[in-house]
């Protein structure tokens, strides 16, 4: 199938985690709430054969938080299904601050998909996600008050 990024805005109220609940239930939503092929997360979750094969290529193929902005690195087993914080000098340098907008978010993420190549890409914001099966969150401000986290990431083969 190959592999796909995928990035997202989402509501944060201090709570990363809650935030990714709330994020991962409206994908699965989206993508599974006919119920023809499963009728929770937790069932897709238990579906290891496609879990671990083909997954879902979205935030749903996330499982858990990590707290270090060390990048993940594909020798590290547990570094997989993983979101991790974009480090502070990642953010300043690609937002010119420490506290970036959904606005500035949502352009630097359209200016990555319209990078006219390769290397144009691999510089802009989504050219951090180098690893599959991983993302980063960005928290982000409206003023000085922290209203929503930029998750993104990419998974497949």
């Amino acid at each position: 199938m190959g592999a796909s990024g995928w990035d997202y805005v989402t509501g944060y109220d201090g709570d990363v985690e809650a935030a990714l609940a709330t994020l991962q239930a409206k994908v699965f939503q989206e993508e599974f709430g006919d119920g023809d092929r499963y009728r929770s997360l937790e069932e897709l979750y238990e579906d290891e054969e496609f879990m671990g094969t083909e997954g879902t290529h979205t935030i749903l193929d996330i499982d858990r938080i990590v707290a270090t902005d060390t990048p993940p690195t594909p020798s590290g087993i547990a570094d997989y299904g993983t979101l991790r914080p974009l480090a502070l000098s990642r953010v300043t340098h690609h937002f010119g601050t420490d506290r970036p907008s959904v606005e500035r978010y949502e352009e630097l993420v359209a200016a990555a998909r319209e990078a006219a190549d390769h290397e144009e890409y691999e510089l802009s914001l989504l050219g951090e996600r180098r690893m599959r099966w991983t993302g980063y969150y960005i928290v982000l401000h409206s003023d000085d008050t922290p209203t929503h986290l930029g998750i993104f990431g990419f998974s497949g083969d």
